[in-house]
């Protein structure tokens, strides 16, 4: 089994995958394509990656496993294609925004604008059975974007990493910090949000830290839904 995965990541990842553990892994996903219902779509396991290459990169936004509803992943973390209802933690992250920057609540959960200006965003675990959360967990994802989180660390200068909620934070220790930013804070599920998800102000920190490094900031807006898409349902 081979996935599509754009030149330059695939230049910075070679060699791990060419190991046992990532062919072993190739094996396990593709046998879960095969026999069950598996999200995101197999041609957006690495969307977030093909949407985003190597010397774009200046945010990393670090999720734990893809929403394991219908039509909801799509290959970047957090985010649903339009026309999709916000799942809890999403809706969270788009109030924040407001509160933090004026961005306007949106309808649309779509966050590929944001890849599309270097923001990274991705599972720990990248696939998932359907209405199995955890499913795809302990296979060798884990591995795998591990040594991303590394590698990215070890080649970017002046990233930005959201790590929210424990798992994330975790990650923290295979990150460079002489040379990166590391945004940590509570996770947007509803059970702890308000334990100061709210108000922690992640995106204008971000584009603090990115201008006084000359960096262009991100324009955190989300595009407002397609006309065919204005009669979805939504959380809102």
């Amino acid at each position: 089994m081979k996935l599509n995965l754009e030149d330059s990541w695939q230049l910075l990842m070679s060699d791990f995958m060419k190991t046992d553990n990532y062919k072993q892994l190739m094996t396990f996903v593709e046998r879960e394509y095969k026999a069950q219902v598996v999200y995101p779509p197999m041609d957006e396991v690495y969307y977030a990656f093909n949407s985003t290459p190597v010397d774009k990169v200046k945010v990393v936004i670090l999720g734990q496993d893809p929403y394991h509803g219908f039509g909801q992943a799509h290959g970047l973390c957090f985010s649903v294609p339009e026309g999709q209802k916000h799942p809890p933690s999403l809706k969270n992250i788009i109030k924040e925004l407001n509160n933090d920057i004026g961005v306007e609540i949106s309808k649309n959960g779509n966050l590929s604008s944001w890849a599309e200006q270097g923001v990274l965003m991705f599972n720990a675990t990248l696939t998932v059975r359907e209405k199995m959360a955890g499913s795809h967990q302990k296979q060798g994802w884990e591995e795998f974007t591990d040594e991303l989180i590394r590698r990215i660390s070890d080649k970017c200068n002046n990233c930005v990493f959201i790590l929210w909620g424990n798992f994330a934070q975790k990650k923290a220790k295979l990150i460079d910090e002489r040379k990166n930013l590391i945004i940590k804070g509570i996770h947007p599920s509803p059970l702890s949000a308000h334990r100061g998800f709210f108000g922690s102000k992640p995106f204008s920190q971000t584009n603090e830290y990115l201008i006084s490094n000359n960096i262009e900031p991100i324009d955190w807006s989300i595009p407002v839904l397609k006309e065919g898409n204005k009669n979805q349902k939504s959380l809102f």
